[in-house]
């Protein structure tokens, strides 16, 4: 650990041929920022869009030609539950509205028009996007576990800061999403790599969650991102797909812990999967999933005594991960 006390955040470095950023104890994937313009401005915003109606709950990807719409909708829902939805949807409705004026603003600059950063419609173009910041709050994310905010800020922040700023920003939740990545593999193995039903497991929770953090640092536009997403998808679906050794002469209570055990290591093989892909981490989700780790390891070491082998975690889930690639620094 002394050499990320040692290392100031948004260090550069070329590691294996390339350039990597460090951040909250992770060198993390780096990428050229673009020039500060409207038009790379309309860009980002634009891929921030399909990306966060990507991750959120259906139905909310409302088109901003029916802002005024949602709008009433809202206002004059009474039911709590049915309000939120509705509050979900005029999010999106704003979202798009903000999407669809910068777009224009953009296309207006191209044909040499001057656009202030005072323009009456860039003010408007805030408004819109603050609000639905606001509004996030109330949208699930697909799982239905909890909502992502960090989306919905995003291009806010992509609209309201110089792109720099922007990218040091998403590079600090990706290094918080790799550690939660860590934080659910440790207690996933912690959990079952010492129970003697589910013996074998670790080497996949390792594979699993290296896999995750290089693709939650990889974009899709780079050369290796087929590789990449084939190494996630595979080490998910072998994680997923593992089945505990039961002794011939099994219990009622051994079977049904080997049922929960499995439920749990896809529990967290989903939610791992979530974060990776969206980029961010869900604090909420980790922390329950968590608990339910503690308490399973608990009871069943009062429940199933005999059946346990007591052995220490390998190497590799007590943190002693690469450098680079998503790893901590030894």
């Amino acid at each position: 650990m002394q050499q990320e006390a040692e290392t100031p955040k948004g260090t550069k470095q070329l590691i294996d041929g390339v350039w990597r950023v460090y951040y909250d104890g992770y060198w993390i994937r780096a990428y050229e920022v673009p020039a500060n313009t409207l038009l790379a401005k309309k860009q980002l915003i634009g891929a921030l869009t399909r990306r966060l109606f990507n991750h959120v709950e259906h139905g909310v990807n409302v088109p901003g030609t029916r802002l005024e719409a949602a709008r009433r909708a809202y206002d004059d829902e009474t039911d709590p539950a049915r309000k939120r939805v509705k509050g979900a949807m005029l999010a999106g409705a704003l979202f798009n509205r903000a999407a669809d004026i910068f777009t224009k603003l953009v296309d207006i600059q191209a044909l040499g028009v001057e656009i202030a950063p005072d323009n009456a419609l860039m003010h408007q173009c805030g408004e819109h996007l603050q609000e639905a910041l606001a509004l996030g709050k109330l949208v699930l994310h697909r799982s239905g576990e909890e909502g992502i905010d960090e989306l919905w800020g995003e291009p806010f922040k992509a609209f309201a800061f110089p792109i720099e700023d922007f990218y040091k920003s998403r590079y600090l939740k990706i290094a918080q999403t790799m550690r939660a990545i860590d934080q659910i593999a440790d207690e996933l193995s912690e959990t079952f790599d010492r129970l003697s039903m589910f013996c074998g497991i670790a080497p996949l929770v390792r594979d699993f969650a290296a896999a995750a953090k290089i693709k939650c640092e990889t974009l899709r536009t780079e050369t290796d991102v087929f590789d990449v997403w084939a190494s996630f998808a595979v080490s998910a679906e072998r994680l997923a797909a593992f089945q505990p050794r039961l002794p011939v002469d099994r219990t009622v209570v051994e079977e049904r812990w080997a049922a929960e055990g499995v439920a749990l290591i896809r529990q967290g093989t989903n939610l791992v999967s979530d974060m990776a892909r969206a980029r961010v981490c869900m604090p909420k989700s980790t922390r329950e999933l968590i608990e339910r780790y503690q308490r399973y390891r608990s009871a069943y070491v009062v429940s199933v005594p005999i059946r346990t082998e007591e052995r220490r975690p390998s190497p590799e889930m007590r943190g002693e991960r690469s450098p680079h690639a998503g790893g901590q620094p030894t």
